[in-house]
Order: structure tokens, then C-alpha cells, then sequence
């Protein structure tokens, strides 16, 4: 299985998936999805009294579910119960809510766009800018986050070609870098931003500099991995150091020249990124003038 685009949304919540190249279908998280359905504060208590009131879905929870590796809100990966379009239609039939017919032709509609995806691909990146745009974000940074993917793949495809295994290693990497190159880890990054939610996402609450940094520190340990011939965790730990090191020298010597610091503590989580950059303009121009 592979993960082109791991998060999707239903009604502004979002649902992990996983595609599954050799079946060609779909697998989505059966915990996210009670939870769009349900607004349950405990899903899998929620699942197993919706199993004990279904006797048959019960019996037959094995074959309509499965565990494979999604991507958690800390970054890395683990076992999650899934299942497929088919799956999910069974699960919601003993699911009594009003989302429950949306939520069915959302479904159709996700499993016809990845088709169209996979004759064009340039179908998966429109959406994906037509999803930020929706949650507030510019143009600006949209076309800055969207660099940054692209370098984040380069270099865990890199990670992948040197031996280092994707489940466990990927994100004791990346906290090498982001330590490296800001003085914390993701984890410490969130919580300094005050994003106290397991799925909110680092990347999508930086600004414009925070994300070229961050850019910054994978490229060069990419560069880095590349130049060294780096095999294994020991030697693609030491060019992620390098790498962040890369990041946190210009970073330094940007905070020296401007006297401001390039992590902040603030997120979007209240006030969208475009409406905090309109008024950042505003305020600038009234200095200025």
C-alpha cells in the first residue's frame, strides 16, 4: 500500500485513508470515520458497544476490517483498524446519524476523484491547494506549503533507498532535523504553538519562514544522505543533524540581522493564515507611512 495523500475531508473533519495499489481501492480510518459520524468523546468505547448491539457485525468485524499503518497526529506510524468503501457502508448501517447519507455520497465521490487522480495526477495537487484555500489560507503560503511536500517526499524517498525502515525510523529522523535546526522537536515545536490536538498539524500552523527553514533542513540533509552515501539509521541520523545544522545557522544569522525571531508561538487555529497576512500588510503600510 502506498499513501499519495493520507487526510481527507468530510464536512471541515478530517479521515485518514490509505490506497491500496493492488486492489485499487480505498482504505479509510474506522476510528476517524465513527468519529465524523458519531462526535463521540471516546470512539472506541463507541465501537465496541456498536459491536455488542450488532451481534452479526460483530461476527463478522474481522472480514470487514483490517489493520494497516496510517500516520498518527505525532508523525509516525501505526497499526489502525480500516476498511474499505463497502466496509465503511456496513459499519454505518448500524450507526444511527443524520451524516450517515452524506457521508455515503461522499464516499462515491472520493472513490471516482482518485480515479481521475491516477489518469492526472495534476487533479491530486488542485485539490489539495482547493482544500487549503478552503480553510483559509493564501495563495502565498499554499504555493510555500506545496514546496515543502515536495521536498519532504524527496527526502523520505531518499530515507527509503538508504535503508531506513519507514514504521519506526522516519520520525526519529525528522525530530533530529527539526531539533537541529529550531532547538525542538516537532512534539516541543507543538506544544510551543499551542496545539494541544493530536490532529493538528505542525506544518499547517507556520508561517511563510518557519516553512522555508524547514524546507531548508530537508533539502540540505537530503543533499547531505546523498553526497555521503549515507547507509543505515547511524549515518542518516548524523546527515539529518547536519542538515538541521544547515537550517539553524541561517535561521541565527536572520534573527541577528533582524533582531526577530523565526519560530513563533502563533497558529491558525482561531484566525486564518490569510486573514493574519492581510492584516501583517496593514500594519506594515501604516509603519511605513
Amino acid at each position: 500500500m502506498s499513501e499519495p495523500k493520507g487526510v481527507v475531508l468530510f464536512e471541515e473533519k478530517q479521515v485518514r485513508r490509505i490506497w491500496d495499489e493492488n486492489a485499487e481501492k480505498w482504505y479509510f480510518s474506522v476510528m476517524d470515520v465513527v468519529s465524523v459520524l458519531t462526535d463521540s468523546t471516546d470512539v472506541r468505547q463507541y465501537v465496541k458497544k456498536l459491536r455488542s448491539r450488532d451481534p452479526q457485525l460483530s461476527i463478522n468485524w474481522g472480514t470487514i476490517c483490517t489493520q494497516v499503518e496510517m500516520v498518527a497526529a505525532d508523525g509516525k506510524k501505526r497499526k489502525t483498524v480500516a476498511a474499505d468503501a463497502e466496509g465503511l457502508l456496513r459499519i454505518i448501517q448500524s450507526i444511527p446519524s443524520p451524516k450517515a447519507e452524506p457521508f455515503k455520497r461522499w464516499l462515491a465521490k472520493i472513490g471516482y476523484e482518485r480515479m481521475q487522480e491516477i489518469e492526472n495526477p495534476e487533479l491530486a495537487v488542485k485539490r489539495m491547494r482547493d482544500i487549503y484555500r478552503a480553510k483559509g489560507y493564501s495563495e502565498v503560503w499554499i504555493d510555500q506549503r506545496e514546496r515543502g511536500i515536495a521536498t519532504r517526499e524527496m527526502l523520505t524517498d531518499e530515507w527509503q533507498s538508504r535503508g531506513i525502515d519507514e514504521s519506526k525510523e522516519y520520525s526519529i529522523l525528522t525530530a533530529e532535523i527539526s531539533k537541529a535546526a529550531f532547538g525542538m522537536t516537532p512534539s516541543e515545536y507543538k506544544k510551543f504553538k499551542g496545539l494541544d490536538k493530536k490532529n493538528e498539524n505542525l506544518r499547517d500552523h507556520m508561517t511563510d519562514l518557519e516553512l522555508i527553514f524547514s524546507q531548508l533542513s530537508e533539502a540540505a540533509t537530503t543533499e547531505i544522505a546523498r553526497n555521503k552515501n549515507a547507509q543505515g539509521f547511524n549515518e542518516n541520523k548524523d546527515a539529518a543533524q547536519q542538515g538541521g545544522n544547515v537550517a539553524a545557522g541561517a535561521r541565527k544569522d536572520l534573527e541577528k540581522r533582524t533582531g526577530k525571531p523565526v519560530a513563533t508561538r502563533g497558529n491558525y487555529k482561531e484566525v486564518p493564515e490569510s486573514v493574519q497576512r492581510k492584516a501583517l500588510v496593514s500594519g506594515n503600510n501604516e509603519k511605513d507611512g
